[in-house]
Formats: structure tokens, C-alpha cells, sequence
């Protein structure tokens, strides 16, 4: 079975109102049935749906629609809806609406409860805060450390897991590193007394 589009019936109801597609066409393109494809032509299916454009969305092209309603018997090829995912992970600043930043102090909060392991600057980096903010927090001397309540940041999608996992055991690496360092200054020592 070949791919249908994005939200079937509102790109249904978008293509009756915007092309001279047939309803065969149409039908066939969306995987409905071509009386459905009738019945949105006539009101009585789909009421209150907004139409979808499949061309702003990239999943047909002009000239597809356009080679389409010059041929009834040709049918409507999906693009390939195959997204491509570099390997690269692309830092994207990610906006944090007003009402959301508040979570921000609530989130270090949680972090330094949950993983204590983490250093302030992860805490701050992954949060989006100041590496001094989370310092107060850890503190207890931060301005408003009262009425802060710790709040799971992945949960308020202010990083993913993925995120969280990687500093996790970046904070892992570096508690083993510091640990090897402290026995060979200690193998040092005693070898030079």
C-alpha cells in the first residue's frame, strides 16, 4: 500500500475545494472511498473540517495537481514523505514562552535533587539558566528558593531525555576521571615517603 497523505479527510476536503481533481482521484490519493469524496463535495461529510493544503505540507507538488486534472485516469503521486535525519545534532535555541520560565528554576531544582551528580554549569546549560542561578539553588540562597517546587524539565519539554541521558554520563565519565586522578596522586604521595 503506497503512503497516504498527512490528515487524510482535510486533505480531501482542501483538494475538492481547490482543484478539478475527479472524486476518483481524490479518493484514491487519500485512501476514502470515492462516496466520501462525494459526500464532502455535497456538505454532508466532513462539516467543520478545515481543509488542508498538501502543497504547503510538500506532499504534492502544482504540477502533480496539474497533470492530474489534465488526465482523469492519472493518479496523484505522493512526494516522498522519507525525512531525512543528519547524524549532526544541530544546537537550535529553543524558545521558552513567558508562562514556561518560570519552570526554569523549578527544573535546576529537580536536577540537583534527582542527579545530583551533575555539575552547576550542566544543570544551567541544560536548563537554560545562569551557572550563579543554579549555584543560589543548590545554596538555598536563591531570591525566591521558597516558593520553588521541583518540576521534571523533560516533562515540561524544556530538553529531551536524550539530552538528560547525555549529561548524565558525561558527569559519570568525569566522577570516574576525578577518581583515578585522586589514587595516582595518592599512589604519588605514598611512593614518595
Amino acid at each position: 500500500m503506497s503512503n497516504a497523505p498527512l490528515m487524510p479527510m482535510a486533505t480531501a476536503v482542501w483538494l475538492v475545494d481547490n482543484t478539478t481533481l475527479s472524486f476518483k482521484q481524490i479518493a484514491d490519493f487519500c485512501k476514502l472511498h470515492e462516496v466520501e469524496v462525494q459526500g464532502i463535495a455535497d456538505g454532508e461529510v466532513a462539516k467543520g473540517i478545515k481543509g488542508y493544503n498538501p502543497i504547503i505540507s510538500g506532499q504534492l507538488t502544482r504540477e502533480e495537481i496539474e497533470l492530474s486534472s489534465k488526465d482523469n485516469d492519472r493518479p496523484l503521486q505522493i512526494k516522498s514523505t522519507d525525512v531525512e535525519v543528519s547524524g549532526e545534532d544541530k544546537k537550535i535555541k529553543k524558545y521558552i514562552p513567558l508562562s514556561k520560565r518560570q519552570d526554569k528554576p523549578d527544573s535546576a531544582l529537580w536536577l540537583i535533587r534527582q542527579h545530583s551528580i551533575l555539575k552547576d554549569s550542566q544543570i544551567a546549560k541544560l536548563v537554560g539558566v545562569t551557572k550563579n542561578s543554579v549555584t543560589s539553588i543548590r545554596n538555598k540562597s536563591y531570591w525566591n528558593y521558597n516558593s520553588l517546587t521541583p518540576k521534571d524539565p523533560v516533562a515540561l519539554n524544556l530538553f529531551s531525555q536524550k539530552d538528560l541521558l547525555d549529561a548524565i554520563e558525561k558527569a559519570e565519565r568525569r566522577i570516574v576521571r576525578e577518581k583515578k586522578q585522586k589514587e595516582k596522586a595518592k599512589l604519588a604521595q605514598q611512593a614518595n615517603n
